[in-house]
This record gives structure tokens, C-alpha cells and sequence, in this order.
């Protein structure tokens, strides 16, 4: 065996990812819900969570989704880089110009991304509160640019979408560096670099909500996924040596360990620069705990991933306002349900627009 990571258990981590943020994405709306540390860091944002741990009540489910949810994100990026090094460097693909790289990405994210838009903002036109969009703002958003833009949590609505950016931002950096030069002080050094770049941001929390909107903040769980597809062999040949206990006792306790640290690291703002790769680890672990009779199903989830991502706004839309404060249970139920529903739909239409070809 010579990968850490199968087709199968990629897509599951997908799966647990969408999962995350699709519940992340509805609880932290909801009224006396904690909200999360995501752009920037607020110490009081972790003490409210530690006194929701010390008092725990039925929301706790609640508060830990708001809270820790949308580091699905980070697993996606993760895959990304993954991703991109087994298709363009260990695949039987010849090596494609910078601007065919950007056209298929591109449209392969446009084709995702236009369906749930377009359904977005339709319904948004016809529900309270419509978000109004200057033509420069619906322009980056079509473009996929929307991140650079000043003020970029004013600029991507619905917000969840502001993942299309990044993700592009990524993949040119990719083709552009890290696919010219594979050694991996390369990565590790544009690691390193964007690390310094947020840790010094801490008294300028505007400056670092823009930087982590963009491809600084995301740096880390991609360049992870580069230098894991690249050493893969390596570290499953190092594992086999070193490890002395049972295989899944061992992925257990990486587990338990990953959120541990996940816990210490979220309580400082050195350290919680450090949590997308800690989650990134954790999850990896999880997907190799999964039991086969449920691994189906999160799979499953993962194989939709994509048309959850952009139908979830859509749905939430509809369901939080009505439960923003009473029964929140029942409207979580409703919005995951009718989420999961009309993404099985999408999926199939999503499906129907032509792939575009390298």
C-alpha cells in the first residue's frame, strides 16, 4: 500500500467537510449560538465557548457547530493540493500551459458555482433583506475575484461563496510556483511566509480578515496537501516501521490527540493559526475510524459536496429566520434535511452542463 489516503476516504473527508459547514453555516445565525473565530481572533469569542463547555446546556451541540464547523473549509483546500499533485504531476496528463490550467479550473468551478448563484439570488430578490449589489461586486463575483475586492465579508454574499476565490487563487499559485518547482522549500517556505504575515497582523484585525479571505489564509492546509501527495510513499513506508500498536488504536489516538490540540490552539492567537492543519489531521484520522457499515453514506455526502456547498445558502435563506430563536432543533432538522434533498436535484442538473476540457 503505498497511499496514506484513498479515493474512497478522500471523498468521505469530503463529506464530513460539506457536513460541517453546511451546519456551521445555519447554527451561527442563531440567536445566543457562539460564534466562531474564523477571519480574526477574539479571545472573548473562545471564553464564550469555555463557559458553554463548564455549563452545558442542550444548545452545546449547537455552540460547538458555530464554533468549529467551518473548518470544513480547510479540509477542502487540503484536498485540493492533494488533488492537484496526483492529476498534474503523478497522472498520465502531459504538461498543460498556464492559460489552458486557468480556462479548465476555472469553468470546471463556474459550472458549480453559477447554478447555485443564479438560484440565490432569484429568491433572494423575493425574500426580506435583499443584498444589493453594486455591477463591480457582481462582476468579481462571476470572476471569481470577489476576495480582493476591500471589505470582501460586504462583498461575496451569499457569504459561503467567497471558497470560489480562494480556490482559484490557489490553483494559478500552483501552476505558476509549486508545479515549476517541486522541491519542498518551496511550499514549506510559502508557508512559513504567510504564517508571519497573519501573526503579525494581530493588532490590525480588518487587515487579516483580508488576508485570510484570500490565498494567505489558506496556504497552510494546501501546501499540506501538496508535501502529502509528493511524500505520500515515504510517510506510509515510515509509518509501517515506527508504528508498534494496532492500526486503529493508533488512528484513535491521533485522533484524540489532534483535538486536544485543536482545543489549546483555538485559546491563542499564535497557535490558532496552527488549527486548520490540526483539523486537517484530525479528519484524517476520523475517516479512518469511520465504521463500513456508515461509510457509504458519508461518501455519498461527499460525492453531492459541491452542490451542497452552493444550495446550502439557498435553503438557509429560508429556514433561519423562522427559527432564529425558538425550536432551533426543528428548523436545524427541516434546513438539513431539504439542504441534502434539493443538492441530490442540483447534483443531477449540475451534471447536465458540459465538463470543460483540458
Amino acid at each position: 500500500m503505498k497511499e496514506l489516503l484513498t479515493r474512497t476516504e478522500c471523498t468521505a473527508m469530503r463529506g464530513i467537510a460539506i457536513l460541517a459547514i453546511m451546519l456551521h453555516n445555519y447554527t451561527h445565525w442563531l440567536k445566543g449560538i457562539v460564534r466562531e473565530n474564523e477571519y480574526t481572533w477574539q479571545h472573548a469569542k473562545w471564553d464564550q465557548l469555555c463557559q458553554s463547555l463548564q455549563n452545558p446546556d442542550e444548545l452545546l451541540p449547537m455552540h460547538l457547530l458555530s464554533f468549529f464547523g467551518h473548518y470544513g473549509v480547510p479540509v477542502f483546500l487540503f484536498l485540493s493540493g492533494y488533488g492537484l499533485v496526483k492529476k498534474y504531476e503523478q497522472g498520465n496528463l502531459a504538461e498543460i500551459s498556464i492559460w489552458r490550467f486557468t480556462r479548465y479550473n476555472y469553468l470546471k468551478l463556474f459550472r458549480i458555482f453559477i447554478v447555485g448563484f443564479v438560484a440565490f439570488i432569484m429568491l433572494d430578490a423575493i425574500t426580506p433583506n435583499m443584498h444589493r449589489y453594486l455591477w463591480t461586486e457582481v462582476v468579481a463575483m462571476l470572476g471569481m475575484f470577489a476576495n480582493l475586492l476591500e471589505h470582501p465579508s460586504q462583498v461575496v454574499w451569499p457569504g459561503p461563496y467567497w471558497y470560489f476565490s480562494i480556490t482559484l487563487q490557489l490553483y494559478l499559485l500552483y501552476r505558476l510556483m509549486f508545479y515549476r518547482w517541486k522541491h519542498w522549500g518551496v511550499v514549506a517556505a510559502s508557508m512559513v511566509i504567510c504564517w508571519i504575515w497573519q501573526l503579525y497582523c494581530y493588532d490590525n484585525m480588518v487587515f487579516l480578515e483580508r488576508l485570510r479571505y484570500n490565498l494567505i489564509g489558506g496556504m497552510l492546509p494546501f501546501g499540506i496537501g501538496l508535501l502529502l501527495a509528493r511524500y505520500e510513499e515515504r510517510i506510509v513506508r515510515s509509518w509501517k516501521v515506527t508504528t508498534g500498536t494496532p492500526l486503529m488504536l493508533a488512528w484513535m489516538l491521533n485522533l484524540l490527540l489532534a483535538i486536544a490540540f485543536i482545543f489549546f490552539a483555538s485559546s491563542v492567537y499564535d497557535c490558532w493559526l496552527f488549527v486548520p492543519a490540526l483539523i486537517v489531521w484530525g479528519t484524517v484520522a476520523l475517516v479512518k475510524l469511520i465504521p463500513k457499515q456508515v461509510l457509504p453514506y458519508i461518501v455519498w455526502l461527499g460525492s453531492i459536496s459541491a452542490a451542497i456547498f452552493v444550495v446550502h445558502p439557498i435553503v438557509r435563506k429560508v429556514f433561519v429566520r423562522p427559527y432564529l430563536q425558538y425550536d432551533m432543533y426543528a428548523g436545524l432538522l427541516l434546513y438539513a434535511v431539504a439542504t441534502i434533498f434539493l443538492s441530490w436535484l442540483f447534483m443531477k442538473l449540475i451534471n447536465k452542463i458540459p465538463s470543460p476540457k483540458i
